[in-house]
């Protein structure tokens, strides 16, 4: 192959970019691990530009459009499987040794940031899943902190750094990771005892494992599409329950839902609930109207006294069951003021108003927040098993293939063990993990730790090959 490439134009900068001339052990499929994960983030680039084309209309409804995202969501799992595999080639051959510590330290880097991407990948898909996950990482992100710069609620922010922000940072960060193991050649035995001999790479092989990678998310992506649950809607609140919308917005009202009351390290929903949830659409419906009495004036203008009189009174009159298909006509206030907010709700003008009323574009934290006020989207997370309880977000529910976020699950078994019954569970969850990745990142400069994948010693099942004898062979047979 090598004699075939060298007729070509650009043989110079080939040679400069792959490697020629590798320990023979180094044509087994092992080290094959990183340029299998290369192959699959060349796969997400291609099908994610696909995806941002397209729209969100297209890959959820379109046979080819379900293609495309399958084979996005394939690729994810066949990416972070390769790229634990190879660090656990790395961690158990010593490659991390020195001179390569900080190849180590890229790798790990672009690790987690890969996670970190395909947890907000699935909080863009624009279905139940990304609701449920958008609301459980807002809380992990809020907990540590990172809810200042991050509101995992807000679609066009999370959209953004998905799709340029982490991938130039990955593409950076695998661009100066190869560049080093080009420099540095692939690590050899550290123990002086393990023969080896240097051979051609074997270019051909490497390339048919990649194409057979491709084949194979292909065919997993046509057999297993990717799963997508019907999104939860206002609307559809209120046209099946009206009785629980009204509930709701009373709660929003006198600021005792949710989100009125959320506490965590920061506090990101700020927003005051009865403007947001009641006065807003109420006024903007209003002003369409020219026979009607402005009820929010009559209640705003009441005494304290009056004011809790009559939401208790509104409680027990929307608890009852009676149809919200028309604006009572009654001297409470509150009343006909809620009616007309479940109105709005079930012709989908509320969810409507609560999208647009927000500072930016595309940011449905308004909704998302009122939505989860109602209790809804955490009933159908437990209906398909993926709350925090039942090691939520580490599938799509349960049975279905392909997995979920399985990756996640160092944060399901904190979640149902030592942290259980910790009212801060989030904050402490991320303070954990993010040592964790820090203890992993440094690894490498660890006394005592870095000598423990030699203590194993598995490495000698990765060295060995056929057409190599170690000193030890040799001298025995001389």
């Amino acid at each position: 192959m090598n004699n075939k490439i060298s007729t070509w134009g650009g043989v110079e900068l080939l040679k400069l970019i792959w490697l020629e001339n590798i320990p023979s052990y180094a044509n087994k499929i092992y080290y094959s691990l990183g340029f299998l994960s290369m192959i699959c983030m060349v796969l997400l680039v291609i099908s994610g530009i696909i995806l941002v084309f397209e729209g969100a209309n297209w890959w959820l409804t379109n046979p080819l459009g379900i293609f495309v995202r399958s084979v996005h969501l394939w690729s994810v799992q066949a990416f972070v499987v390769f790229v634990i595999f190879h660090g656990l080639i790395v961690l158990i051959t010593g490659g991390y040794r020195n001179p390569r510590r900080f190849v180590w330290v890229i790798g790990s880097l672009m690790f987690f940031l890969a996670l970190i991407e395909a947890e907000f990948g699935y909080v863009l898909r624009d279905d139940f899943s990304s609701q449920w996950r958008s609301l459980q990482g807002a809380d992990l992100y809020n907990g540590s902190g990172l809810g200042i710069f991050i509101n995992n609620l807000n679609y066009a922010q999370i959209y953004g750094i998905h799709i340029v922000i982490i991938p130039l940072l990955i593409l950076f960060l695998l661009s100066l990771h190869y560049a080093l193991v080009r420099l540095r050649g692939i690590a050899i035995p550290y123990k002086k005892s393990v023969g080896y001999k240097i051979v051609k790479a074997n270019h051909l092989l490497l390339f048919s494992r990649g194409i057979a990678l491709v084949l194979l998310i292909f065919l997993l992506a046509k057999i297993f599409p990717s799963p997508m649950l019907a999104p939860v809607t206002i609307k559809q609140i209120a046209l099946q329950d009206p009785k629980l919308m009204a509930a709701t917005l009373l709660d929003e009202l006198i600021s005792n839902s949710g989100t009125a009351t959320y506490l965590d390290n920061i506090d990101p929903y700020q927003f005051d609930t009865k403007k947001i949830y009641v006065e807003q659409p109420y006024l903007l419906w209003l002003g369409t109207q020219t026979d009607k009495l402005d009820m929010l004036y009559f209640f705003n203008t009441e005494n304290n006294q009056t004011q809790a009189l009559n939401i208790k009174l509104a409680e027990k009159y929307f608890s009852a069951n009676k149809p919200l298909n028309t604006i009572p006509d009654t001297l409470n206030p509150v009343i006909p003021l809620i009616s007309t907010l479940v109105l709005m709700g079930q012709s989908g003008l509320y969810e409507s108003v609560l999208n647009n009323t927000s500072l930016t574009p595309n940011n449905p934290t308004y909704t998302l927040r009122f939505l989860s006020d109602t209790g809804v989207l955490e009933d159908k997370a437990t209906n398909l098993d993926i709350t925090t309880p039942q090691y939520g977000m580490l599938r799509e529910e349960k049975g279905v293939i392909p997995p979920g976020a399985w990756w996640l699950a160092p944060l399901g078994f904190m979640d149902n063990t030592f942290l259980q019954t910790d009212n801060n569970q989030d904050q402490h969850g991320a303070y954990i993990l993010g040592t964790l990745m820090l203890l992993f990142m440094a690894f490498p400069y660890i006394p005592v730790l870095n000598q423990l994948p030699d203590k194993l010693g598995l490495a000698k099942f990765i060295w060995k090959d056929k057409n190599t004898d170690s000193k030890e062979d040799r001298a025995a047979k001389t």
